[in-house]
């Protein structure tokens, strides 16, 4: 990733104001829209949508992460299922806080090392995820064991938002198309 990508990416804001709020406004609406439904496991469910906050933070620069992972998780949680939607406000709004501040800070690095500094930075956006909704539904069920019940199913969506937001950047070329579309 060359620095003048970086550079514009760090700054769409600044440069077209109307992209910036389009784009952000999309991946808002499609955690919004993935939030509605969940993949049925035993005992609970796995929730798409750290796939696309984790995808929009390695695209987009912190204060639109931020908007996409923490208001889009809001309103998400706001529509469908209100009682954690503060709990997703801050941790998921800070996991993708952490994610592009990290991805974003890359200047000239090869491919390879690019796309392992976007595994752990999604990775330590996962961590944070899991940690923060640990500790948010202890506080909202007011007991540690109803928290630590759905901690597998914490970590299991974690594992599955960094996959798929890395396959959707690397495999399916996400970012090189994101860049393409002059965004910026």
């Amino acid at each position: 990733m060359s620095e003048e990508i970086v550079y514009k990416r760090r700054n769409l804001r600044k440069v077209n104001k109307t992209r910036w709020i389009t784009v952000t406004a999309l991946f808002m609406a499609l955690t919004i829209a993935v939030s509605s439904f969940g993949i049925p496991v035993p005992g609970g469910h796995l929730y798409l949508c750290d796939a696309i906050i984790c995808t929009a933070a390695l695209l987009l620069d912190p204060v639109a992460a931020f908007i996409v992972g923490g208001i889009g998780s809001f309103l998400g949680d706001f529509i469908f299922y209100p009682t954690p939607m503060f709990v997703s406000l801050a941790t998921h709004g800070l996991q993708a806080l952490v994610i592009s501040l990290i991805s974003c800070n890359t200047v000239n690095l090869s491919k390879k090392k690019y796309f392992a500094v976007c595994l752990i930075a999604t990775v330590i956006g996962g961590i944070i995820m899991v940690v923060g909704y640990t500790l948010g539904k202890t506080f909202v069920y007011s007991n540690f064991e109803t928290a630590m019940l759905k901690l597998p199913y914490e970590i299991a969506q974690a594992v599955l938002g960094i996959v798929l937001s890395l396959l959707l950047c690397f495999k399916f070329k996400l970012n090189k198309l994101f860049n393409k579309m002059e965004l910026y």
